[in-house]
């Protein structure tokens, strides 16, 4: 493993992981301020605003683990 690259990976893991977790709990305790924001320059629904965002959080984690976390455990087993 090269130098820094694993600590790189495992920096931008943890940044990600963060973010994520910011990204939910702002939704969760200010869902209704974040929608009606939205809702002045979209349609949307509740319903539908709460799945793109749902979908969007699953698509972002999924990027973390297969971007970030896969390589970080990859390069730790080779090294």
């Amino acid at each position: 493993m090269s130098p820094g690259a694993g600590d790189a990976l495992a920096l931008c893991t943890v940044i990600n992981w963060v973010l994520l977790l910011f990204w939910f709990l702002f939704l969760r305790f200010a869902h209704d301020w974040v929608y009606r924001l939205h809702g002045q320059w979209f349609d949307l629904s509740a319903g539908q605003f709460a799945t793109i965002h749902y979908g969007g959080m699953v698509f972002f984690k999924l990027g973390i683990i297969m971007f970030n976390l896969l390589p970080y455990i990859a390069l730790r087993i080779v090294g």
